[in-house]
């Protein structure tokens, strides 16, 4: 893959914002009908895109250009004071990485997750055929980082490979664990192992200035936020 014009890119039909009330979003997906491959997403997420099941994405809104995708350059990043302290809090638990793919385990945790912080979502509810269309990919580089208390699952972070850094694609966790932080130390825990493997940067997917949501990105800095076609580094907020 050399150039962006092999890749045809298509615009969803307009919807209703998940992430900012009264507005609308849209975005363009890598070619739907055409099985992607790592070197088209290793390509595409340094354009500021994502992955998403089988599809590469990216938001492509009219009148809004608040979700801004952010990487995190991990050979720069030390851990902010409450980030050490969710370290510590944690540090009876027990991290690996694990083959990505469908287990009861999984699943139990996954459907515990969304309907008890997305009920009434579209999302709560879930079968095992959304579980695997929206966490797996069979021509995607992935693993779950299990986090796991005194041997039961209590969170997965689903992750990319590419060939510049690691993809924190979705995490979930036991909702009874909130008090945990489990989704700092998940991040935490990718950003450690992006440079156990020699890897830049692990890419966070999209902030958003405007919501709540999305808060929590902007507390690892240094990061890399790509705006008007080019990463833009911000030391600090």
């Amino acid at each position: 893959m050399k150039h962006t014009s092999q890749i045809v890119l298509f615009q969803s039909p307009p919807e209703s914002c998940s992430y900012l009330p009264n507005h609308v979003s849209r975005n363009v997906y890598a070619d739907p009908f055409r099985t992607p491959t790592m070197d088209m997403y290793d390509l595409l997420i340094q354009k500021g895109f994502r992955r998403s099941g089988h599809h590469i994405y990216r938001p492509h809104c009219v009148t809004c250009e608040q979700c801004v995708s952010v990487r995190i350059p991990v050979k720069d990043f030390h851990p902010k004071r409450n980030q050490r302290r969710a370290i510590k809090n944690n540090s009876d638990l027990h991290i690996d990485v694990a083959q990505a793919r469908y287990t009861d385990e999984y699943f139990s945790l996954y459907e515990r997750y969304l309907n008890t912080r997305h009920r009434n979502s579209g999302m709560d509810q879930p079968t095992r055929a959304d579980f695997e269309r929206f966490l797996i990919s069979e021509w995607c580089t992935s693993f779950f980082l299990e986090v796991r208390h005194q041997n039961e699952l209590i969170a997965v972070a689903v992750t990319d490979k590419t060939s510049t850094g690691l993809s924190a694609v979705y995490t979930y966790f036991d909702p009874d664990c909130s008090s945990r932080s489990l989704g700092t130390v998940s991040i935490i825990e990718q950003i450690k192992l992006a440079q156990s493997m020699g890897l830049d940067y692990l890419y966070l997917g999209y902030w958003i200035s405007g919501s709540d949501k999305m808060k929590y990105k902007s507390g690892f800095t240094p990061q890399e936020r790509y705006i008007t076609d080019q990463w833009i580094r911000v030391e600090r907020l």
